[in-house]
């Protein structure tokens, strides 16, 4: 029996096997396959050596917005100074979880290969949670070690956690992480097994417990060699950039993954809203982006009336050539617009934070606005009932899907909820078309019932993004005691556009049967978000039908 199939693992490299001891036990993880070639990987393998290796030491690997450079030779050297520091001065034994937290920046993406290359178990936090939240993080991983960037010190420091020893980077102190003395000679990598866990990401959770998500080094190859090898197809000149943190795999797969494994380089931003990223587009000459529908929508403003190459004053986008979006559904409105006005056909996915990547996808001509793609080479979907049968094409049921990279929760009984029968069920509703392709519909459990009808709210949204004034839309249902629940839409508008729900409304009931309608629509300035840009819709439920969001309504 193959253990990379069954589940079994291999001996360990790590001395602390805590996070091996808190794996879900074999019986409980999904079926892994590894049906291409590229995802054959040795037994032994070390992730972080694998993305260091290859590309000449003069090849610009990170780039920042005040035009530095870090080359893949400095880099390595940096890297590997990082790990003597970790392993000789602060204690960090293979297997040790760290916990690292920052804004996006060269020294963060070093700290996480160091730490994996020393062979202990990175922990990806992001620099906006707070110290009740880092604590939860801390108890859940058994946390005893944190490299913390000087600015986001306070609220790690303020979480209290029992012994855990925090050390700054980018300082001026002498127990600074970048001060400490370390040797000058290369650092040989931990001997870890391709399943040795490599980092524990915590899910962004809108409500409950976070739930630890436990990936291995080869799972860490295996998005690169997947979706990026075979969807997105970088080029060793590519200069990546995008607005997601790395404390968000989607951040850290698109930003340090995908690039280091093509041997091109990412531009690491800090501050990536949206006019800041049309900025460092034009700036850096980045050629593959990574950010989320809302992004998308609100460059939009900015490009109203520009061409692509800058005309009449607008931000130079020549040198984009692939768009990613994930994170949230990507509404057919805001593709068709970004094409419209870019020319560019924005490459959208769903990954999942329990499968680290993106799992469905489609780029080029065989992107279908309206639809999410189909399975990425490597990986199998379906969609399924609520008991685990195949539903027949065209029918809405729960999307299932199994690749090289499954759910494995740290000691968590929500394991037996998410993989079912060796598949891992995502929570999201989804329709396979008679041709293959899957269509996002909503999250299970974001489908509205009114009046016996089932509603899906992306649908709602996106007939209200197809109105020129709608910026942002959200829809969810409230409880009525007649129909069991309303429609409630919540729109942000384009500055100066009048807020009339009445017109708004009947350009919604000319877009969708009537019985999709909002029975009310709520004029927000912002819709709540996680700091990862997910859509905070358990806030929006509490305050539907009120004036708690503290907007008007109509």
């Amino acid at each position: 029996m193959n253990p990379r199939t069954t589940g079994h693992p291999h001996p360990t490299g790590h001395l602390d096997t805590f996070a091996r001891d808190h794996l879900p036990p074999p019986a409980q993880w999904p079926e892994l396959r590894f049906d291409l070639p590229e995802l054959d990987y040795p037994e032994r393998l070390n992730c972080a050596a694998e993305l260091l290796h290859g590309p000449p030491d003069g090849r610009p690997a990170f780039r920042t917005p005040d035009g530095g450079v870090w080359t893949y030779g400095e880099l390595r050297t940096r890297v590997d100074r990082l790990a003597h520091v970790l392993t000789g001065a602060l204690g960090v034994v293979p297997g040790n979880r760290v916990l690292l937290r920052g804004p996006t920046t060269p020294w963060l993406a070093a700290c996480w290969l160091a730490v994996l290359k020393a062979g202990a178990v990175a922990v990806t936090v992001l620099a906006q949670q707070r110290p009740h939240e880092l604590s939860t993080i801390c108890e859940i991983a058994a946390v005893r070690h944190a490299l913390c960037d000087v600015r986001s010190v306070d609220d790690l420091a303020k979480a209290e956690v029992p012994g855990l020893r925090i050390t700054p980077y980018g300082g001026d102190a002498p127990d600074d992480l970048l001060n400490r003395p370390a040797p000058g000679t290369p650092y040989e990598a931990v001997d870890t097994t391709a399943d040795d866990v490599a980092l524990i990401a915590f899910t962004s959770g809108t409500t409950g417990r976070p739930k630890g998500c436990m990936h291995f080094h080869r799972d860490v190859l295996a998005i690169a060699d997947t979706f990026s090898r075979h969807v997105l197809r970088p080029e060793a000149d590519d200069v990546f950039a995008g607005s997601p943190p790395l404390g968000f795999t989607f951040g850290l797969g698109g930003l340090v993954v995908f690039p280091l494994r093509a041997g091109a380089s990412a531009l690491l931003l800090e501050q990536a809203h949206p006019a800041q990223l049309l900025t460092a587009i034009a700036e850096h000459r980045v050629s593959v982006l990574f950010t989320a529908p809302t992004a998308y929508r609100a460059m939009l403003d900015t490009l109203d009336g520009h061409n692509r190459r800058g005309g009449s004053g607008g931000p130079d986008l020549s040198s984009l050539r692939r768009c990613v979006s994930a994170g949230e559904n990507l509404p057919a409105a805001t593709w068709r617009a970004w094409h419209e006005r870019t020319g560019l056909r924005v490459i959208n996915g769903i990954g999942a934070t329990e499968l680290l990547h993106i799992f469905l996808s489609a780029a080029d001509e065989r992107i279908r606005p309206g639809t999410t793609g189909v399975p990425v080479p490597g990986w199998r979907a379906r969609v399924q009932d609520a008991h685990g049968a195949p539903v027949p094409d065209g029918e809405p049921g729960l999307l299932a899907v199994c690749g090289p990279v499954g759910c494995r929760y740290l000691a968590d009984p929500r394991q037996r909820e998410y993989v079912r029968g060796g598949w891992n069920v995502t929570g999201d509703t989804y329709v396979r078309e008679p041709d293959g392709y899957f269509r996002y519909v909503a999250r299970a459990d974001d489908m509205i019932i009114s009046a016996g009808y089932n509603i899906a709210g992306p649908e709602v949204e996106d007939a209200l993004l197809r109105h020129a004034d709608v910026l942002e839309a959200a829809v969810v249902g409230r409880p009525d005691e007649r129909r069991g629940q309303a429609v409630v839409a919540y729109a942000v508008l384009r500055e100066g556009a009048e807020r009339d729900a009445e017109a708004l409304r009947a350009f919604v009931k000319a877009e969708l049967a009537p019985y999709k309608c909002p029975r009310e629509i709520v004029f927000l300035d912002a819709l709540p978000r996680t700091a990862t840009g997910k859509l905070q819709r358990f806030r929006l439920r509490t305050a539907a039908g009120t004036a708690d969001m503290g907007t008007d309504q109509g």
